[in-house]
């Protein structure tokens, strides 16, 4: 068995680290109630995220329900495990279960389509504590972001990583100097999952541990564009600043967007310049790449991009947050709205009996028209949600409000309503019909 698996933190103090976000998560959990908002944790990888979820659920002596990027996570798989299990007890005679979603970053693409909106849908009507876990907060929903309480789990300190380390050694029985401790802890940069694989894999077959078997030993390194990015600022060595983009797992072309949109952080005018002209040559070397099909170059174009920049930034650093660039956002947006006007036509067309083609070409101006004038009233009777009301309206911020007024006109109908239409409106959720 994998020592990472064999040593998981089985309850919150066993945890290395991130005290104070731990006792917030304790004090949530205590106090949870169906108003309470989820818990969306975010951090690098191997900074214990996953573990003090299953850790808590262990401590509160709560059922655990989990989802991960590994499983289709679709609107309609969510609703059936997420949604389900959110809204009805536990069959276990547990007081609670936690629904936990990792890697809710990654909820994106056509095998997760429609699945941060019914995350939306899912959360408000909860009656089971929620917890989504993220690497990058930037990179999960917008809307999904609002609705959830963020908890940054940080990078460790090899100073708390090297009792773990030896708490280990003293369980496999295996004599380890502390000096070669230290050097695991100091090289796992903050991960502590990568300390205890970088243990594992100089332990086996062997009794004791010298520095010798830990330099020889592979590191389980997970990099990521920021480190780069910040690597390449901050002027690391050349050697690294290569092994850094190949351990990031990013495409050099990749690689020369998310430069060029950090080239604006760079100090002064002629540091630009030069970081421009390093740029504009390893993006003629890409082109060179792509047409030809030779990929041998690929390295050319990481050496011009990465030396190319670190040498034009001069050392100063980047003092603040690195943001992907802004093609990417206008493209994302752009791929965006074509996704929710295909899922409204095709909701529509299903509904009112008319193909696709027809009601795009026909009658989706007509009906923009329509809702424009009375936007309250079409919300209802087509359930649309916030995107779909910002594709007919073109204003999301509006958008948003309209959204807002129709949900509290309905709360109000609700509390006005007699005691028996309230038991009713408690039952099940049921699908919207909308004509």
């Amino acid at each position: 068995m994998e020592w990472t698996e064999k040593y998981r933190p089985q309850h919150l103090n066993d945890l290395v680290g991130n005290t104070q976000v731990l006792q917030q998560m304790i004090t949530w959990a205590r106090s949870w109630t169906p108003r309470s908002r989820p818990l969306l944790l975010y951090g690098r990888p191997g900074t214990g995220k996953t573990s003090s979820a299953h850790a808590l659920a262990r401590d509160m002596a709560w059922d655990l329900i989990e989802m991960n990027a590994s499983d289709q996570r679709t609107k309609a798989v969510l609703e059936r495990v997420a949604g389900t299990s959110a809204v009805t007890a536990s069959l276990s005679g547990a007081r609670q279960k936690l629904i936990l979603l990792d890697e809710v970053d990654n909820l994106h693409g056509s095998a997760d389509r429609g699945g941060a909106r019914a995350l939306l849908e899912i959360i408000p009507r909860s009656r089971q504590p929620i917890i989504l876990i993220a690497n990058t907060l930037q990179d999960v929903p917008a809307e999904l972001r609002a609705t959830c309480e963020p908890l940054l789990f940080r990078a460790i300190q090899g100073r708390s990583i090297l009792p773990r380390l030896k708490y280990i050694c003293t369980e496999e029985k295996v004599r380890c100097s502390e000096a070669a401790l230290r050097e695991i802890a100091d090289r796992a940069g903050g991960d502590v999952r990568a300390a205890v694989t970088m243990l594992h894999a100089a332990a086996v077959g062997k009794s004791s541990i010298t520095e010798e078997d830990i330099h020889s030993s592979p590191k389980d390194e997970r990099s990521t564009i920021f480190d780069l990015v910040g690597g390449v600022f901050r002027g690391r060595p050349d050697r690294d600043l290569l092994r850094l983009a190949q351990n990031s797992g990013e495409a050099p072309d990749a690689i020369v967007q998310w430069l060029e949109g950090s080239i604006r952080h760079l100090h002064d005018r002629r540091s630009m310049v030069q970081a421009y002209r390093c740029i504009a040559r390893a993006d003629r070397y890409l082109g060179r790449t792509l047409r030809r099909q030779y990929y041998t170059l690929w390295r050319y174009v990481q050496a011009l991009a990465l030396i190319g920049m670190s040498g034009a930034a001069g050392r100063k650093g980047i003092h603040t947050r690195i943001s992907p660039p802004s093609r990417w956002q206008h493209l994302g947006s752009s791929r965006r709205q074509r996704a929710v006007r295909g899922a409204l036509l095709h909701r529509l067309s299903f509904t009112l009996h008319i193909p696709e083609q027809i009601l795009r070409e026909e009658y989706i101006t007509l009906l923009t028209h329509l809702v424009e004038r009375t936007p309250g009233t079409y919300v209802t009777t087509l359930g649309l949600d916030t995107d779909e009301l910002t594709f007919f309206l073109h204003d999301r911020g509006r958008a948003a409000a309209i959204m807002k007024e129709v949900q509290e006109a309905i709360k109000e109908k609700d509390r006005s309503a007699p005691p028996a239409i309230k038991r009713q409106n408690q039952g099940p959720v049921q699908q919207t019909t909308l004509f």
